[in-house]
């Protein structure tokens, strides 16, 4: 194996590292859509998408127990399905992830830059994280706690100012009063608060470098996982309590928007501080998980070779992350991202799909979880998939597509012999 990476992370990084991912991918971006999409329904929404994440999270922890190695679903798509299927998992997972490294750059920026200074901001965020990841993963664990413990007092800060300096109104709440959209709506909504908890797959791939990761690694995913969801339930039902959900749709800062609403003037910058943390905590864990992925696809030539190495003194995979930065800058500074949440789901939800096909296939010894949760993982990726706008899911398709035909490029030129007889 070219450059193997360091064990370094305890359950705590881990799970750190994942929550740093998933509050600060979805708290301050996705209740605005799937409020558009399902009104009080988003309630109904965040439910079943929790139901999906935690089937996803059991198939993502069982299997990387049993593969401890950077790459997660597209190493254990390769391992239990074969290469097309790991190179479809891994594919979508680097280039819906990439788009959201540019997404959460921006969001930083729109929190913490004024006008027109936003771009060149979001720029220099990614390249201080590439730097902060460059240095070593324990590094990333550490600025990750840092940046946890500033988001959740934020929230915590957002919530009292919304609840006890305003007039939150209950009746708001009924998701069944004030759903709209119908069934459809609710499933959508699902499909984009989804986005909110792919955070756990950070720890999935970063399975070179935990310790004892037979057990750390499902233990991390799911106690992030349910950290998440407790804090996203507080948050939604306070926003449709405080804004009502046309009030929660219309803005495209909710939580801002709720404390406005208020008396308590004052916490009005720690909307912007929490802002601006979280979408740093998701950018700094999201560099860190693309570059393992890439990684292991560059090992396996389904990415270019020269991004397997590892560095030789911090045991990070340094030129993946090198390029990746590069990547996200010019996007940063050529193309508008606010819209890639549905994008960035299809491409997660077809990597879960894999995951779960994969996990299904595992023999009694390396089962940790019934095959009925990934029956319920699959069907549900499938079913919030095909919910999704119908915008993202074209350009989910035609990435998909792009990919597809570059390798099967590669292997008409002639690639290894085990994919050309699959």
């Amino acid at each position: 194996m070219t450059g193997a990476l360091a064990r370094r992370l305890g359950t705590g990084d881990a799970v750190v590292i994942g929550l740093g991912s998933m509050i600060g991918a979805g708290v301050f971006a996705a209740f605005a859509p799937a409020a558009r999409a399902a009104g009080a329904g988003l309630l109904i929404g965040l439910l079943l998408a929790a139901v999906v994440a935690y089937a996803n999270a059991t198939a993502s922890a069982q299997l990387a127990a049993q593969y401890p190695r950077s790459g997660g679903t597209y190493l254990y798509g390769r391992e239990r399905l074969g290469p097309w299927w790991g190179f479809l998992a891994g594919w979508g997972f680097v280039i819906g992830k990439t788009a959201s490294c540019a997404a959460m750059a921006l969001t930083f920026a729109a929190y913490a830059a004024p006008e027109g200074w936003q771009r060149p901001v979001a720029v220099g965020a990614v390249a201080a994280l590439a730097a902060v990841n460059y240095r070593g993963i324990t590094r990333t664990a550490r600025l990750t706690r840092v940046i946890v413990t500033v988001v959740l007092t934020a929230l915590t800060v957002v919530v009292l100012a919304s609840l006890v300096g305003g007039s939150p109104t209950w009746s708001r709440v009924s998701p069944w009063d004030g759903a709209s959209g119908g069934w459809y709506g609710v499933l959508q909504s699902a499909g984009l608060l989804f986005f909110a908890f792919a955070g756990y797959a950070r720890i999935a791939t970063m399975g070179e470098e935990v310790r004892d990761p037979a057990r750390t690694i499902p233990r991390a995913i799911q106690l992030a996982l349910g950290l998440a969801v407790v804090v996203y339930a507080v948050v939604a039902v306070t926003l449709l309590a405080v804004l009502g959900p046309d009030g929660t749709a219309a803005t495209a800062a909710p939580l801002a928007a709720a404390v406005d609403a208020g008396s308590w003037s004052w916490a009005a910058p720690v909307v912007r501080i929490g802002g601006a943390a979280a979408a740093l905590g998701a950018l700094l864990a999201l560099i860190a998980g693309i570059g393992r992925t890439s990684l292991a696809m560059a090992r396996e030539r389904d990415l270019p070779g020269w991004l397997a190495a590892a560095h030789p003194r911090y045991a990070v995979p340094h030129r993946a992350e090198v390029a990746l930065a590069v990547v996200v800058c010019v996007l940063v500074l050529t193309v508008d991202l606010r819209g890639a949440i549905g994008f960035s789901s299809f491409g997660v939800l077809l990597y879960y799909l894999v995951a779960n096909l994969s996990a299904f296939t595992q023999a009694p010894p390396h089962r940790r979880f019934p095959r009925a949760l990934q029956v319920v993982g699959a069907v549900g990726c499938v079913v919030l998939v095909v919910t999704l706008p119908p915008s993202a899911v074209a350009v989910g398709v035609g990435v998909l597509a792009v990919g597809v035909l570059g390798r099967l490029a590669r292997l008409s030129r002639g690639g290894r012999t085990g994919d050309l007889v699959e």
